[in-house]
Order: C-alpha cells, then structure tokens, then sequence
C-alpha cells in the first residue's frame, strides 16, 4: 500500500514539474503590461516584442528596438523564445530570428526607430515599395540598433 502511494506522489510531482518548466510565451496583456525595458506600458499590436527564457520567465517590450536593446545591454541573458508582433497581422507574433523587418519614417513605432516585423519577406516588400525604408534581417537590424 505504501508503495503504491509512493509511486502516486512522485508521480504527481513529476507532473507538476515537467508542467510548470514548460516555455511559451504568455500573452501580452495590451495597456497592462509594462515594458521591461522604458518601463511604458504596452499599447501598440503592431510594435510589441517579447522572449521567454530556458526557465519560462517572460519578457514583454512595447516596441522591438526595446527588446534588441535589453538584450545588448543585458548580454548574458539566456532566451529560449522571441518573438516580435507581425506588422502584417496586428496582435500576431511570429519568430523574431526568422521575422523580415522593415526601418521606413513613414511607419512609426512607439520608441522611434520606426522598426516594424514582418513574419512574410514578400508582406515586408509590398510594405516597403508602399512606404519606402529598408529591409534587415534579425541579425542585421541588431546591427543597426547597436551602431547608434
């Protein structure tokens, strides 16, 4: 009988570990949740940006310029997800390593660097022949940011 129970117990904590490691990213609750890094609060569907490290801690940032900068500035930190709003598709997010992004004055973002995501390359370049601006990648728009 001991043992059965022993077995059920473990089992339990088992469950609920495996459960509560798990990584995925939470909602953003829009005009609730503040910013992790200019500590504004989260408006902009179309802006929005956040990462989930290996632990499942989460991350939220009102625009994606936000992200890229606590991620320079707090360089040791681990991530296991991120992911930025798709422009495209307001409330959407879509991997921020695989996103196509555009810098183009004439799409204003919350912080100013007037950066937007694109999970498509193709959306990115209708967009772009619509507002003009230039096309990065992940890698090449963390470039960007970290020059200035």
């Amino acid at each position: 009988m001991n043992t059965k129970l022993l077995k059920l117990f473990l089992g339990t904590i088992i469950l609920l570990f495996t459960i509560s490691c798990k990584v995925s990213p939470e909602a953003i609750e829009f005009g609730k949740d503040q910013c992790n890094f200019c500590k504004m609060n989260i408006v902009d569907k179309m802006h929005a940006a956040q990462f989930v490290t290996p632990k499942g801690k989460q991350f939220k940032f009102d625009a994606i310029e936000c992200m890229v900068n606590y991620l320079d500035q707090n360089s040791e930190e681990k991530t296991a997800l991120l992911l930025v709003a798709d422009y495209g598709n307001p409330g959407e997010m879509t991997d921020a390593e695989k996103a196509t992004y555009l810098i183009s004055t004439e799409i204003k973002s919350p912080m100013g660097a007037n950066l937007s995501a694109f999970s498509l390359k193709n959306t990115a370049e209708e967009f772009q022949q619509k507002n003009s601006g230039e096309i990065y990648t992940w890698e090449s728009v963390k470039q960007k940011l970290s020059d200035k």
